[in-house]
């Protein structure tokens, strides 16, 4: 299996309309967190990125590519910390740490969701989930928001509450949410990782003080239940979660003693993947390459060039070799699959630009160059 990429075709793809007067777009700050690159009911691709007041849309103008519409902007004010979660629906949901009212003591903070219901279509209002905190003095210190769907379509909000433990609000079938509930936990640090499995369980990996901690439900839609924490040194804002195998997870994240990555799956040995030191957040995919079952894994190494590697799903044990891409990015990069089921990697350079690379029909893993939308 080859693994390897081209180098940036400066291309320019097409743009979008926006509901800004300015004839000037801002230009694209930062990543949100999540799966910020994902595939629509009708097989387009769509991205995500942070700017001033709001988020930025690319949209692949038709499946499998390749020219994109956009940058749309998606007007969030006060938002902080969004994060992005897809249904089996092919729903995108937004949930995002809200400061509104004035600074310092003075704001007033909650967890706001809005959905996309539909591939290049609007974005619904921003309506609020509240806040764990009872006081306006707990509800400022709660952490970034991350959240999963259920195969059953409700939404899971997951956040860091003023005592350093992990809360949970989720929709309750009758579409209302629950009350916010106290997983407990505690030292949590940024970069919370959820994912659904194929029969709706929730699973959460959340990096703490010295240990990593893990939720899981024992079946769809189910209580949240504490699974035991694992000794190891997440860095922050690093951790994946991908189901590996039917109702199985691997776990990944970048050491933060070493910085390498390590997979992990609950019950069996910590596997260092080698490779550049990381920086950022991971990104994991599974995908079939010349008729076997991979997953394919991305990040940012410390000097900003984007790293490719595939391996044999659930078969790291065995090696991986990592390619760097000749490109370079401003925080982690994303993968998804098109509709013609190749891998596409994207990423935002340092000029807050979003690059697209796709694979190639060559053997193996061949990335064709990458374009700048």
């Amino acid at each position: 299996m080859r693994v390897k990429s081209g180098r940036a075709r400066r291309g320019s793809g097409p743009r979008g309309d926006s509901d800004r007067t300015s004839n000037e777009l801002p230009r694209a700050e930062a990543v949100v967190d999540g799966r910020w690159l994902v595939a629509g009911k009708d097989g387009r691709l769509t991205a995500y990125a942070r700017t001033e007041g709001g988020l930025l849309r690319w949209t692949e103008t038709r499946p499998g590519g390749p020219d994109w519409a956009g940058p749309d902007f998606i007007a969030a004010p006060g938002m902080t910390d969004i994060s992005v979660a897809q249904g089996v629906d092919g729903y995108v949901h937004f949930v995002a740490r809200r400061t509104r009212g004035g600074r310092g003591d003075a704001a007033a903070v909650d967890i706001a969701h809005a959905i996309q219901y539909q591939t290049g279509r609007p974005v619904t209002e921003w309506r609020s989930v509240g806040n764990p905190g009872r006081t306006p003095e707990r509800a400022r210190l709660v952490g970034a928001p991350t959240a999963a769907v259920s195969r059953s379509g409700r939404v899971h909000v997951f956040v860091r509450n003023a005592g350093g433990g992990v809360c949970m609000r989720r929709e309750a079938t009758d579409g209302r949410w629950e009350p916010w509930r106290d997983l407990r936990g505690g030292g949590v640090r940024r970069g919370m990782a959820a994912t659904a499995t194929g029969s709706g369980r929730i699973e959460l990996f959340v990096p703490g003080d010295g240990v990593a901690m893990r939720w899981a439900q024992p079946e769809a839609d189910g209580e949240t239940e504490r699974c035991p924490n694992l000794s190891v040194s997440v860095s922050e804002d690093s951790a994946a979660v991908l189901e590996t195998a039917p109702e199985r997870v691997t776990l990944y994240w970048t050491d933060s003693a070493t910085g390498g990555i390590v997979a992990h799956r609950p019950g069996s040995w910590m596997i260092p993947l080698g490779g550049a030191l990381a920086a950022g957040r991971i990104a994991v995919l599974r995908a079939p390459l010349d008729g076997y079952d991979c997953t394919v894994i991305a990040h940012r190494a410390l000097d900003g060039q984007v790293m490719l590697a595939a391996c044999g799903t659930e078969n790291e044990g065995a090696g991986l070799w990592w390619s760097p891409t000749g490109e370079r990015c401003a925080e982690g990069p994303a993968l998804a699959r098109d509709a013609n089921g190749r891998v596409v990697l994207a990423f935002l350079d340092d000029r807050g630009g979003l690059c697209v690379a796709r694979q190639s029909t060559e053997a193996g893993l061949v990335m064709e160059s990458s374009m700048r939308i």
